[in-house]
């Protein structure tokens, strides 16, 4: 990992400190419980890393989306009793997130333990990266590590603010989800095949650009497949079309036509009346969508296609599935894409929460080289923008 720009948690001298660190532990929750603890365990490393080393660990989080207000179905409690499953031993629940009890709270930590903070978005400066709350978060502590990549591309408080009053490193999820996220892109082994599903060109029309400049082939699927069809004066019927993302389709056609990569939309469909599992439906061959129809799936063309391009690749990329994969008649094609990605003999990357709750799904995600954290974070480094909570951390 020599190759990562910023400090390491792994080269920091941490013995007998109070280390502050951001974590990403926005999980599901089901009646008061962790629902799924995906990135409790990914966090885990750092933890262990830290309280091998002699470190007092102060845990800091956000959860849902309380809006500055103390909510307490978002309490971090449930999370922290997780957390001290996984770890095997105790973690102290702070009260709050800043102020003279959890600092005396954090004073008073001996090597080894781990100190979770209150849900910080109850804090209203949180997404506002208010100076106050910053250097209230950098008063518990003596090194802040961030290790939370999925809330890395957020300037807030607690991901950037305090790591310009403390000195900051990368936990070891950040370096690696950096290192592997970049080598797909700067040093790929050939051919580069990205596939990109979900309903929004906006949301991944920067990373189009840039792997029509890199890739050798961009397969595209989801409802975003509409809005290039829509493109092209194909009619698509009542299908889901994002208006915006029209226009953007246009420009990614256009600088397709000139690019060494090639751009492939689906050549067949899977049709439903309705968004609805109980829905009729009907394979069409071809991708026009009559009135009173819309597309749910890619078709069985189109899945076995791009099953044959993700199996000859020597680096795949996927982000985002395929149709509405959640209604069980219409999640072949992203079970086919999931298919060949697991079993695919090159280097397999998968990001975005709805591509990794797919290969959840389909009992799948120990097959993949690595299964991204973070969603927006993971594509706003993809097309080689700066993620705020990496910029701010020292220099390697």
């Amino acid at each position: 990992m020599s190759d990562f720009p910023k400090a390491s948690v792994r080269d920091a001298d941490v013995a007998g400190r109070r280390v502050l660190v951001r974590v990403d532990f926005n999980v599901p929750l089901d009646n008061g419980r962790v629902a799924d603890d995906t990135r409790i365990r990914a966090a885990l490393p750092t933890i262990e890393l830290l309280r091998e080393r002699g470190a007092a660990a102060i845990l800091v989080s956000h959860l849902g989306r309380p809006k500055g207000e103390v909510v307490p179905e978002l309490s971090m409690k449930p999370v922290g009793e997780r957390l001290a499953e996984l770890l095997g031993a105790p973690v102290e629940q702070a009260p709050a997130v800043v102020g003279e009890d959890v600092e005396t709270l954090a004073a008073g930590l001996s090597p080894g333990r781990v100190l979770l903070l209150e849900n910080v978005r109850f804090e209203p400066g949180e997404t506002e990266n208010d100076p106050k709350l910053a250097a209230a978060l950098a008063r518990l502590a003596d090194l802040y590590v961030n290790d939370a990549f999925g809330a890395a591309h957020r300037a807030h408080a607690s991901t950037e603010g305090v790591a310009h009053r403390l000195p900051g490193c990368a936990g070891l999820l950040l370096e690696r989800e950096v290192t592997e996220l970049s080598r797909v892109v700067e040093s790929p082994r050939r051919p580069l095949v990205v596939v990109l599903g979900g309903a929004k060109v906006s949301d991944k029309v920067g990373v189009i650009d840039r792997f029509l400049e890199v890739a050798d082939r961009i397969l595209i699927g989801g409802a975003m497949c509409f809005s290039f069809f829509r493109a092209q004066g194909i009619a698509t019927g009542d299908s889901l079309v994002e208006e915006e993302g029209v226009k953007l389709a246009e420009g990614a056609l256009r600088k397709a036509e000139g690019a060494a990569c090639e751009l492939t939309l689906p050549v067949d469909l899977m049709l439903g009346e309705e968004f609805d599992a109980a829905t009729e439906r009907r394979q069409v061959d071809g991708v026009e969508v009559p009135d009173g129809w819309m597309g749910l799936d890619v078709g069985r063309r189109t899945a076995a296609a791009y099953a044959e391009a993700i199996g000859a690749a020597g680096t795949v990329l996927w982000n985002g599935p395929m149709g509405a994969f959640e209604l069980e008649p219409f999640a072949a094609g992203t079970r086919a894409v999931a298919e060949a990605v697991a079993a695919a003999p090159g280097t397999t990357v998968v990001g975005g929460g709805d591509s990794v709750a797919a290969l959840h799904e389909f009992g799948l995600a120990g097959q993949v080289d690595w299964v991204s954290t973070g969603g927006g974070a993971s594509l706003e480094l993809l097309e080689g923008r700066k993620l705020p909570g990496m910029e701010a951390l020292q220099d390697a």
